[in-house]
Order: C-alpha cells, then sequence, then structure tokens
C-alpha cells in the first residue's frame, strides 16, 4: 500500500510500529494476565501527536488525516489490540462530532484536551437493552430552564471507568422517536455519574469497559451538541469515523496473525520437517495473506475517500465488515496452525483468537454492516 502513503504518513506508520514494539510489546503480556490499563502509554502516544491526526492546527491537530491516523491504528493493534481502542476514544469519536457539529467555545474547550490526552474520552450509545436498535434507548434528558437532567444507563462502553469526557446520546422528546434523540458533551465526573467496569470479558482486557450511570445528572445548556433531536444523525456520522477505527484495528490483528503463523510455521518441525512444507499449511498462509491484502485495501481506500471529505458510509461499512470477520478467520486460522500451542497462552495467537471477536461486534454488527451494505446496493431507504 506504499503508492498511497505520503513520506509523512510513511514517518508516522513506522513511528507507530517502532511505540508499539518498544513501549507496549515489553509489559504486554503480563499486563494482560492482571487486566492493567497503562495510562501512561496513551499519554506517550498523545505526546507523539497519534490523536492530531483530524483536527486543525489552532486545536493542536495536525490535520494529516483518516489515512494517517488508520495507518497508525494498524501499527498499535498489530501488537495490542486493546491499546489501538485509545484512536477511538481520543480522536475517531469525539473529536469529528465537535469539530462538524459542535460550537466553538465546545470545540476549543474540549479538543485540545482530548489530542493531548489529559481529558480520557469514551461515548456512549449501547444500553443493557439497546444495541444495534439505537432509537430503542431508554435514557432521557430532560430540559429545564438552566439545561438538561440527564437519567439512565449506558452498557458496554469503551474507556469506562476511567472516562473523563464523553458523547452521550439520550433522548428530548420521545415522541419523535428517532428524530427526538439529541447529543451531549458530558463531564464523565460529574455528581450523579457512576462508572464500573466489567470485568467479565472475553478479550480485550487491556482497554476498559463498563457501565454507566446517569441518576439526575445536571448538564448545562452548553453541554448540547447541534440542535435538540439531531442526536441521531450526529451518532451515524460519527459510528462512520469509529467503523473505520475498527476496520483498522482488524487488519492489524489479521497481519499479526499471519505473521506469528509464517514464523512458526517456519519454525515448527513435524516427520522430520518444517510444516511450511505441509501444502495444507500453505494454503491456510495463502489465504489469510490474500484475505488481509483485501481487507487492508478497503480499509486504506475508505480512509483516503474519507479524507477527501467523502460521506462514504458503504465504503466504510465494507471496509468494517470483511476486515472483522478475516480478522476472526485469521485468528482462528493461527489457533490450528500452532496446534496445542495455540490453545495455550504462551503464544499470542489465542489473545488475538479473543479479541479479533469483538470486531464482529462494536460499531454496528457484521449483520448491521450487511444489513446497511444490502439496502445501499439495492437503492432501499
Amino acid at each position: 500500500m506504499d503508492f498511497l502513503l505520503s513520506e509523512e504518513q510513511k514517518a508516522m506508520q513506522e513511528m507507530a510500529k517502532n511505540f508499539a514494539e518498544k513501549k507496549i510489546a515489553p509489559t504486554m503480556e503480563e499486563d494482560e494476565k492482571e487486566h492493567r490499563f497503562r495510562r501512561e502509554i496513551v499519554k506517550e502516544m498523545a505526546n507523539l501527536g497519534f490523536f492530531s491526526c483530524l483536527a486543525p492546527e489552532k486545536y493542536g491537530g495536525t490535520e494529516t488525516g483518516y489515512l494517517t491516523a488508520t495507518v497508525m491504528t494498524e501499527e498499535i493493534a498489530r501488537i495490542s489490540p486493546s491499546y489501538g481502542l485509545p484512536f477511538n476514544l481520543q480522536m475517531n469519536s469525539i473529536q469529528p462530532v465537535l469539530l462538524n457539529f459542535g460550537t466553538e467555545e465546545q470545540r476549543e474547550r474540549w479538543i485540545p484536551k482530548l489530542i493531548n490526552a489529559d481529558l480520557l474520552g469514551c461515548f456512549a450509545i449501547t444500553e443493557p437493552n439497546s444495541g444495534s436498535d439505537v432509537a430503542s434507548m431508554k435514557s432521557v434528558a430532560e430540559e429545564k430552564e438552566d439545561g438538561f437532567i440527564l437519567n439512565g444507563t449506558k452498557m458496554w462502553i469503551s474507556g469506562v471507568p476511567v472516562a473523563e469526557l464523553g458523547i452521550v446520546y439520550a433522548y428530548t422528546d420521545r415522541s419523535l422517536k428517532h428524530r427526538g434523540i439529541s447529543a451531549f458533551i458530558v463531564d464523565m465526573k460529574a455528581p450523579g455519574v457512576t462508572q464500573k467496569a466489567i470485568e467479565t470479558k472475553m478479550g480485550l482486557f487491556c482497554a476498559p469497559t463498563g457501565e454507566i450511570v446517569f441518576d439526575n445528572v445536571k448538564l448545562p445548556k452548553d453541554s448540547l451538541v447541534g440542535q435538540k433531536g439531531d442526536g441521531f444523525k450526529i451518532c451515524m456520522f460519527m459510528l462512520d469515523s469509529t467503523r473505520l477505527s475498527c476496520a483498522a484495528r482488524a487488519v492489524g490483528v489479521a497481519r499479526a496473525c499471519k505473521e506469528h503463523s509464517i514464523r512458526y510455521a517456519n519454525e515448527r518441525e513435524q516427520f522430520g520437517q518444517p510444516i511450511a512444507n505441509f501444502q495444507m499449511i500453505q494454503e491456510q498462509i495463502a489465504e489469510m495473506y490474500v484475505e488481509e491484502e483485501a481487507a487492508r485495501l478497503l480499509v486504506y481506500r475508505a480512509a483516503w475517500n474519507r479524507d477527501r471529505g467523502q460521506r462514504n458510509t458503504l465504503e466504510i461499512s465494507c471496509a468494517k465488515y470483511f476486515a472483522a470477520e478475516v480478522a476472526v478467520r485469521a485468528a482462528n486460522t493461527a489457533v490450528k496452525i500452532f496446534g496445542s500451542y495455540g490453545f495455550s497462552s504462551e503464544y499470542p495467537v489465542e489473545r488475538f483468537y479473543r479479541d479479533a471477536k469483538s470486531y464482529q461486534i462494536v460499531e454496528g454488527t457484521s449483520n448491521i454492516q450487511k444489513m446497511i451494505i444490502a439496502r445501499n446496493v439495492l437503492g432501499l431507504k
């Protein structure tokens, strides 16, 4: 994919690769076992400009674009899918929302703190009984003279319980159905906000995930992003960016599984020769390679067109769907190539197998992506 990348992008890609290998990898296996999140790693990523790609210079950004963010995200996720997630939380979610729908005061106040990781971000859509069906959410923000009163529960929120700033979606007028949802920028340490970690996760052990309860949380008038009722539109816009980041992480996982499998196939001997000599192993490696390359092309194309101002929902859903499926297949194949060792935490493919499953679920399940793709292709509303 070098033909798509500028010299600056290649330099950022190499910097992310070196950071992942030198700063994350040395403690990664121990951190995974302890389910340990290291804030200092996110801060170091911020100091290197990892979260500055989308914002203009006046907010502390570099405007290097979605493609630059994508190649860096892939490099980090290749080593640690958990630490690929902060690209979403610090940059791909809140920043585009504020840049496209927020006030100048909101942008000046919050975007520099996200870029610098002075504040850890999150976005809250999913609820205990509301996942793919966003419009079925129960959270309510009741308007008062001096602002809003927010009540509700959000579930499976990445970045919780360490989040300090969030984009939260809630109804301001339920009678309008999805057109009655609004978006708010919320101080996650405000009175009435309770965050609780979810410990019973399958993977992504170094990436905090949790539940948020909003109990009569007072929001000032200027916490509203856009206009009342813009929330669903804002949410769908935001998901285009977060799905792109998710797809980039999936490509990183697929690549890692391929690299580990190639190394193992050349080292592991059975019947007096490396298993790389066996045709079925060769077939598996070939399929992993081709699918990873195809996924990367879809993801990079979507990022490249996004940088040109296109609202390319179809491209992004194609990239997210295919990359997620490829990551899971690559991890599954890697475990088979490793045999019993693939079933052991002694090798990282076991961890990648668990982590990869998240990509079929988050930011809209694979089924939701197929629905978006089909409805666009068929010309349905």
